[in-house]
């Protein structure tokens, strides 16, 4: 299965390095790996393979990589706005109670008392806590940061997650009334 794991943002030097921005937490994930798809979009359709020949990091954000067949600055730039996907088997192990972001994208998410909450469509990193991105049955979108104490459980082999009962987290927006 492959993940997006980042998107090139340009060259680096003249010997045919490039700049991507990755997703998650830091660039080890990306630069760990030996091998990486470069698309037009996060599906990886129409997509070409690169072996990494190095790979380290760069400016906040972004690693650097130099790809086998790329030599010049001109080659790296042509690569600008590709999307970097990788195999998920190629991914270092993380430590208990660790997870990647694509294996929490499709866990239902119900509450402590069982009742459902939604799906996990995806997430955003927004700073402090990224956020799961969660479709309700009714097709609402709900919010909610990953802290610890709001998903008590995090159930990957069930695909399951638990969000914690507090008022307001996942009830729908009172609706706005008008007064004349």
């Amino acid at each position: 299965m492959e993940i997006l794991l980042g998107r090139v943002l340009g060259a680096h030097g003249v010997l045919g390095w490039v700049r991507v921005r990755y997703t998650g937490d830091g660039p080890e994930h990306l630069i760990g790996i030996r091998q990486i798809k470069l698309a037009d979009n996060e599906q990886g359709n129409a997509g070409t393979k690169y072996e990494i020949e190095e790979g380290g990091t760069g400016r906040a954000g972004e690693a650097r990589l130099k790809l086998q067949g790329i030599a010049t600055r001109e080659a790296a730039q042509a690569l600008l706005g590709r999307f970097v996907l990788g195999e998920t088997a190629e991914l270092e192990a993380l430590p208990e109670g660790e997870f990647y972001w694509y294996q929490l994208v499709g866990c239902r998410v119900e509450t402590e008392a069982g009742e459902p909450v939604g799906i996990v469509r995806e997430l955003w990193e927004t700073g402090a806590h990224d956020v799961l991105v969660i479709r309700s049955e009714d097709g609402r979108q709900i919010l909610v940061p990953t802290a610890k104490e709001l998903l008590p459980v995090i159930d990957l082999k069930e695909k399951r997650l638990v969000v914690a009962e507090i008022p307001g987290l996942i009830e729908a927006a009172p609706t706005e009334t008008k007064t004349d």
